[in-house]
Formats: structure tokens, sequence, C-alpha cells
């Protein structure tokens, strides 16, 4: 059994805690949310824990991740030990793991994958930081990562930011996954041929090279609302594939599938294009094709 303080209980960090609960280890969890919460704050959260101490932060990136480390910072002790499952920007992670360095207390940076179906499915996780912390905070990783071969749902991706590095990749793989199959959606909808879209999809799940737990939501979804009509075709973006894109420029790598994703979000959002009216104005001046006027 292993003592963890757990900071930000939200749509992950509530499921974890339950997780962590589950496979007999003690957890006390903290958030703003006084109905989820295990202790009054940050400080209340530490005095219950027993030394050397592990506390794993969920909170959102950035400047909160940030604010959170440096209370830590004030609160820890020698010897304990931080672990930002966020998703905070790998070169957040070297930032943090200094100012804790200078005070004796280690960091790891852990890339969480699994979203909500996570605490019956278990977390992919992906783990940045020194060999010695990861074999300490180990029995906490076997908890949360799936049931099976160890190699297969965790992995020490290097040094400290490595975790949120692979992470990023992850996500901007996801991105281009999600974008192939709703264009494919798409062209079976607008088909002629084809009766039942869902039907086609659903029957993709088994056998066939494109079956995936992505396909298997895509399928979820579908069976909820056969043509998406209550959803709004508005899609925000996390921050991760912008990144991952900063990256492929940074190395000079081609990523041209995560970069036509990501773009097709912020198309998402666009009701009204000024790029495509310049290109309806365009073909209009050259070639007196017809356009639409705005309001008809």
């Amino acid at each position: 059994m292993v003592q963890l303080g757990l900071i930000g209980l939200g749509k992950m960090g509530f499921n974890m805690r339950e997780r962590l609960r589950a496979a007999g280890h003690e957890v006390v969890g903290y958030d703003r949310n006084p109905d989820v919460s295990d202790s009054a704050s940050p400080a209340d959260l530490v005095s219950k824990l027993s030394g050397p101490r592990i506390v794993w932060i969920m909170v959102p990136a950035g400047e909160p991740t940030r604010q959170t480390v440096i209370e830590l910072g004030e609160l820890l002790s020698e010897g304990d030990l931080v672990i930002d499952g966020g998703n905070s920007k790998f070169t957040d992670d070297k930032l943090n793991a200094d100012l804790l360095a200078a005070k004796g207390i280690g960091y790891l940076d852990c890339g969480v994958s699994g979203g909500v179906w996570g605490k019956d499915n278990g977390y992919g996780l992906m783990v940045g930081g020194a060999a010695s912390d990861v074999t300490r905070a180990m029995p906490i990783f076997d908890a949360l990562r799936p049931d099976g071969p160890r190699e297969e749902g965790f992995s020490h991706a290097g040094s400290v930011g490595a975790g949120h590095y692979a992470k990023m990749i992850h996500n901007g793989i996801e991105y281009g996954v999600m974008q192939a199959y709703a264009e494919g959606f798409e062209l079976l909808e607008a088909s002629k041929v084809v009766d039942d879209v869902p039907a086609v999809i659903k029957g993709w799940q088994r056998g066939t090279v494109v079956r995936s737990w992505l396909l298997d939501l895509l399928v979820r979804a579908l069976d909820e609302d056969p043509d998406l009509d209550d959803l709004e075709g508005y899609v925000e973006d996390s921050g991760e594939g912008r990144w991952t894109l900063e990256e492929a420029v940074n190395h000079a790598v081609p990523a041209p599938v995560l970069s036509a994703a990501l773009f097709a979000r912020f198309s998402s959002r666009q009701k009204d294009s000024s790029a495509m009216r310049a290109v309806a104005a365009l073909r209009n001046q050259f070639g007196g094709h017809s356009v639409k006027k705005a309001g008809s």
C-alpha cells in the first residue's frame, strides 16, 4: 500500500483517486470543490501525509500547474516527490523540476491517456524523470495502468519532460486519426449508394485494419445519434496539437496529416470564412463563376 496526495479531482483526477483506492492505496485528495475534497487546502493535504511524501498534480496546464508546484515547494520536505500528471507543455517540466530540486524534492512528469474511461479500463502512462523516482512511484503507476503486461500501458520515456513530450505526440496522432474517421463518415453520408452509414462503421469494429478504440467510441456516438444531428460541428483544441506542430517545424519533420487535422478544427469555428469569401470572389472575377450573396 502506498500513500498519495492528489491535487485536482476533476473528470480524470476524481476517477484516478477511485481506481487507486480500489487497488488498496491510501489517497488524500484536494480540490477547490469541497464536495469531492478530502482536505481543506494543499497545506492540509500535506499535513495528512507521512514522509517521505508523494503528491500527484492533476490541474490545468500552464499557470495553475506552475502555482501548484511553487506552493508544494514551500510545503514539502527534502526527499518528497511531485508528479505532474496534467497536460503541461514539456518545456515547463524542467522549470518545475529545477525549482523543486533546489529544495531536495523529486519531480516526475506523466502524460496520462484514458479520459473518463480510465477508471475501469486503466490509463496509458508516459513518464519522464529519474529512474529512482520512477521505481519509487511504480506501485502507483501499476495501479493506474491497464491490466496486463506493464510495457503495453506504461513507458518510462526518458528524462524530465519526456513523459509530456510523448503525450503531446500521442495527442497529435489522435487529432489525425479522429479527422480521418470524421472525413470517412462525411463521405459515407454524402454517398448515394450507402443506405446505412452507422452499420458500415460498426462493421469495421472487427477484422479490419482500421479498428480501434476511437472507432468504438464513434460507433457509440452513432448509436446514440445516428446522424450526429444533435451536435454542432464546432471543435476546440487543447493546445497539444499546436505544440506537436511546433515541434515538427523545429525538427523539420513533415507532418501534413497532423497539420491538416488541426487546421480542420480551426475551420470548424468559422461561421463565415473570410478566406473562402476571397476564393469565391476570385472564381467570380477570373471565370465568371456564380457566387452566393450574403443573406441569400
